[in-house]
């Protein structure tokens, strides 16, 4: 992902909410390449993806034109509760620039209460044994 001026403050340095979009589009492309489409789970399955809680580590500042790696990778899931690990680098130089650990929920999109991940989602995302 490129740093554009709109992601910056006024010195050209990546403004602290901006990372949050950066590591949800990681997420999106994540839930993405393992073949699981949101809006066709919304619709068809009336299931949804919420972030309880997120734990962002700034290492050091990204700046315009800047491009950034980002990853995303789940690391475990507990009854309706999924942990994804995300890290951000600089392309150029490889330098850390941020880290999250994330919790996320999946809950059905029409009450919004909480639903277990489906057996055939745990499967596409290679999630059956953790």
């Amino acid at each position: 992902m490129r740093v554009y001026w709109e992601d910056t403050d006024g010195g050209g340095v990546v403004y602290h909410a901006r990372y949050l979009n950066f590591f949800e589009r990681a997420r999106t492309e994540l839930i993405r390449a393992c073949g699981v489409d949101q809006m066709e789970l919304k619709e068809t399955h009336n299931l949804i993806w919420v972030v309880l809680e997120m734990n962002v580590r700034f290492v050091r500042a990204a700046r315009l034109d800047d491009e950034l790696l980002v990853g995303a990778a789940f690391e475990w899931t507990r009854g309706v509760r999924q942990g994804i690990t995300q890290r951000m680098t600089r392309k150029t130089d490889g330098a850390l620039i941020a880290t999250a650990d994330v919790t996320a929920a999946m809950l059905r999109a029409d009450t919004l209460r909480p639903a277990r991940m489906p057996v055939w989602i745990k499967q596409k995302m290679g999630l059956e044994g953790i």
